[in-house]
């Protein structure tokens, strides 16, 4: 028997976010970042009608980039003094994995973060707080996923926390939301959710909805993230790519991911490279790895016209040209030296990282290591690469 891991109600379509003035409860804590949910008009809404709702709210606003377990913690002290019974993540990525762990520690002050970086080891939740994501950006899909990234600033090392407790009860999926979002952030995302309905697929757990999800999502992304990276304003094109990154967030909520991840997590921690550039950067050649142990690359090709697992690597790298991302990781400043001296260090780390063990072929040290390097040059990864 298998279970359908996804968010308890999900409200989709432009103009969704109303339904907080549905939500019953007395108090609720807001989780955002920066200033785009202020400035765009959308943090006052969401104010407004939890105010409609007769909700008492309160702000944790700044949440940084790749949130840390620290932010975390300041974030359910406010919590502890407050005790809401709605924690809600409004923003991008950061915002909501960073409110995610803010309600681990809100019912749990003693949990030990370290002893949850082991898959499925986050303590049982809804003691005090029920969870609503809102995402403002089209791409990690956490608004439906039991996955939240926290980076330890000390170590250089972005941690995935991975618990179905995640799984948010409301996901409000509003295009509207994304009207503001910057060129450069739609690109990234939006790679980024093309990147969960690859690895979905080829992972190594077998499940025909997430297979089914993976595939339409990848349809809409490459129908759509042109166009909303080139026309913000067109809100079909935002609401699309929205329901593409949730349909990818339920993929891989069900099917886990990859070494693109594994690999990318490493890099965003250390050299502060975004996710979904890193990821669209190591998809192609991951690909080419990958193309050696499972034959599922093809049915992924024909959803976009092509044929071969090789056609799908050179189509993401033309749609990641087209919407003006980079090709290599040196072109983010990273010298060679610099480079060389910190690959066995993050190559480690991704061998061990949680989403390495969901990959269709069991990688070696060296070979993680060979696409790295191919991937800091800007190169087509080839086996013959990977020393002994």
């Amino acid at each position: 028997m298998s279970k359908l891991f996804i968010a308890g109600e999900v409200f989709h379509g432009a103009g969704t976010l109303s339904e907080l003035a549905n939500i019953k409860g007395t108090k609720a804590v807001i989780v955002t970042g920066g200033s785009s949910m202020r400035k765009s008009g959308t943090l006052d809404k969401a104010v407004a009608y939890l105010t409609e709702a007769g909700i008492e709210t309160k702000i944790f606003d700044g949440v940084e980039e790749d949130p840390s377990s620290a932010t975390c913690a300041k974030g359910a002290e406010l919590m502890q003094n407050f005790q809401p019974d709605w924690i809600i993540g409004l923003g991008g990525c950061s915002a909501i994995d960073a409110a995610k762990i803010m309600w681990v520690f809100y019912e749990y002050p003693d949990a030990d973060f370290d002893a949850m970086t082991k898959p499925f080891t986050v303590p049982v939740l809804r003691n005090k707080a029920k969870f609503i994501a809102i995402p403002s950006t089209s791409g990690t899909g956490t608004e439906t996923t039991g996955l939240a990234v926290i980076t330890d600033r000390e170590k250089g090392v972005k941690y995935p926390i991975v618990s179905y407790e995640l799984t948010p009860d409301i996901a409000i999926v509003d295009g509207e939301i994304c009207a503001s979002m910057p060129a450069h952030v739609t690109s990234n995302t939006g790679l980024d959710a093309l990147t969960h309905c690859v690895e979905a697929y080829v992972s190594n757990i077998d499940n025909n909805i997430a297979d089914a999800l993976s595939k339409g999502g990848l349809e809409i992304v490459f129908d759509n993230l042109k166009e909303a990276v080139e026309n913000p304003n067109n809100i079909v094109a935002r609401q699309n790519m929205h329901d593409a990154s949730f349909m990818a967030g339920l993929a891989f909520n069900n099917a886990w991911l990859g070494i693109v991840h594994s690999l990318s997590h490493q890099v965003g921690a250390l050299y502060g490279i975004p996710h979904g550039a890193s990821n669209a950067i190591f998809l192609p050649n991951v690909i080419r790895y990958n193309a050696q142990a499972t034959n599922r690359f093809p049915d992924l090709a024909r959803v976009i016209g092509k044929e071969t697992a090789e056609d799908l690597a050179q189509a993401i790298e033309t749609l990641r040209s087209e919407v003006n991302n980079q090709s290599a990781i040196k072109e983010f400043g990273i010298s060679r030296e610099d480079w060389d001296k910190n690959l066995d260090y993050i190559a480690n780390n991704a061998l061990v990282d949680p989403c390495t063990g969901f990959n269709p072929r069991v990688p070696t040290l060296d070979e993680l290591k060979a696409i790295y390097n191919a991937c800091y040059e800007g190169l087509v990864y080839a086996e013959e690469s990977v020393t002994a």
